[in-house]
Parts: structure tokens; sequence; C-alpha cells
């Protein structure tokens, strides 16, 4: 059966089945798992992960990632501090053991110090509220940490970390997909951030040669770089490196810029979803961040569902042209 371009959902840290039952209402198939909250010191086990893949699926959504694992699992191996080798170990393991319960794309992020927004409360369209970055507010932040790192030492521990741990991917069958630097500015507090540029992802790619080495193609993120969006969409899908996408967009590039809803930012989000079609690209494409609308939940129902119903018809729109 050929393999298609599908809509996906975010899962925040818990299995919640009335979540699941407004993915399932939504039409959605696949669920990203963000921030999981699984037993484990430094490591996930076989078990917890099987089991929290068997509840998503009998309640009916494919689960699809798993997104991001405990800073504290890998924070010594992005900074080449004492203590990563086992940390490379627990990773290996963690994979494995991710590969073992079927489930078979992780996404990461390479910021030690995590994404940055510097408003959580910018207004955008009808009073609707986003976040948003403004460098000029943290150009002279502390030290987040206690030393200034250079952008070889972080290009150094970056391969240092992928040539060990892509050949575990490639035996447990799960592929590594990388998420943008958020803002993607040179440095910040100190931490220079490599995955800032179409350069930074090509050097990045380019260290270790492997089809489990791929992409979380954040749009928004990408969209904060500047102008060039459906260049890397093609550059990178036509290469089958993006895995999976976070379909999202933004209003300005850095330094500046705001979030915004999907249909409003710098971006033709149709054209980009075009883009990622012709080229080749057969995975999913999650919501990601959205605006904070009037009387939504904490989870964002409505913005969610206004996201979701705009990629449908963009999806309906692209397959029934084909």
């Amino acid at each position: 059966m050929e393999r298609k371009m599908e809509l996906g959902l975010y899962l925040f840290g818990e299995v919640d089945e009335e979540w699941l039952t407004f993915v399932n209402q939504l039409g959605v198939k696949a669920v990203v798992m963000a921030n999981p909250q699984l037993p484990g010191d430094g490591r996930w086990e076989f078990m917890d992960l099987l089991q929290m893949r068997t509840t998503i699926e009998n309640v009916g959504p494919r689960l699809a990632a798993i997104e991001n694992v405990p800073p504290s699992f890998y924070d010594k191996i992005m900074l080449g501090t004492p203590g990563r080798d086992e940390q490379i170990e627990n990773m290996a393991a963690t994979i494995r053991n991710m590969g073992a319960a079927g489930i078979d794309t992780l996404g990461y992020h390479w910021m030690p110090n995590s994404v940055w927004r510097t408003s959580n409360t910018t207004p955008t369209r009808g009073g609707a509220t986003v976040t948003s970055f403004d460098m000029e507010l943290v150009k002279d932040a502390p030290l987040s940490h206690e030393r200034v790192y250079t952008e070889e030492e972080m290009w150094e521990y970056y391969e240092y970390y992928m040539r060990a741990i892509l050949p575990v991917a490639e035996e447990a069958g799960v592929r590594l997909a990388l998420h943008p630097d958020d803002p993607p500015v040179e440095s910040l507090a100190g931490i220079p951030r490599l995955f800032r540029s179409f350069e930074g992802f090509k050097h990045g790619i380019s260290l270790v040669d492997s089809p489990m080495h791929g992409l979380d193609f954040c749009v928004g993120s990408w969209s904060e770089m500047g102008p060039g969006v459906i260049d890397a969409v093609r550059y990178f899908g036509e290469r089958d490196r993006i895995f999976y996408v976070h379909f999202r967009d933004v209003q300005g590039y850095v330094p500046k810029f705001a979030e915004s809803f999907v249909n409003d930012g710098n971006c033709d989000m149709f054209e980009v979803m075009r883009a990622l079609k012709e080229s080749g690209f057969t995975g999913w494409m999650i919501t990601d961040h959205v605006p904070n609308m009037i009387n939504d939940t904490p989870q964002g129902h409505r913005a969610r569902a206004y996201t979701i119903g705009y990629m449908a018809a963009c999806l309906e729109r692209l397959n029934a042209a084909n």
C-alpha cells in the first residue's frame, strides 16, 4: 500500500483518553507523544514503552513517534561533560527498547538551554495571544551553563554522539528526527546554536551518513530563520531526510518574531504542503504551537481543531489535484 502524507496531533506527557477521543473525532490517525511521563532513571524500559503504545492504540490513533527524552537523559552528552558515555549507553538502551516496542521515531533537539521566548502573551489576530521572541531583550542574559561554549566544541560533541548512537538506531530500526534551534540565533546565554540555518543542517546531516539520521522539520522554526523554507523542504525532502513535520508559522524573522495562526504567518502554508508532497514526503504533520484562543482549554482544543481543519483542507485539495 502506497504511503501518503497524514495529519497528526500531540499527546502531552501522559495518556489521556479524552484527548485521544478528540483526536479520533478530528479524523487524525497519528499522535506524537511529547515528553512522556515514564518511569526510569536515565533510560526508558521496554514494558513501559510497550504499554504506553498499546494504551494509546487501543483507543484508536497510531503512536507515530516520541518527541523528547528528559533533558537529564542527555545533558552531559550535549555539553561533553563527565558522565556522557554513561548517558550514551542509557540512550542506546532506550532506543533499543523503543524499537522492540514498535516505536520507530524519536524526535530530539540539540539545545542545552532549551526553547526561549521573551513573551507568552503577545496579542495577535482578534485578541488571541501567542509567544514571541526579541533578541534585544536577552542579548545580555546571564550564562545558563557556567561558561561560554564555542561552536567548535558543540559540533565535536554532536558528532561524538551521532557516531555512537546511529549504529544503535540502525540496528533497532528507530529514526532520529532533529528539531531546529528555537529561536535560531547564533548563541544564547553562552551556548551556540548549531541548527539555526540551512548550512548548519547540511553540515550536521553530512557528519554521519545514515538513513536513520533526519529531521523533525519545524516549519515555524525554519520560518524564523528567514525566507527559504520551501527550498529547505525540497532539499531535505528529496533526500528522504524529513521524518515528520511541525506545521506552524510565525510573523517576522530573527532577531524578532511572534508566533501566529497557521494561515497568518510568513509562509504560504499550502505551498509548503505542496512542496512536501512533491519532494516525496510521506510522513505525518502535527499542529505544534497554536495561539491561545478565547475560552480555550489548556491543551488548546479550539486552536488545534482550527489548525487541523486548515491542514485537512490543504491536504484534500492537494490529493484531489493528483
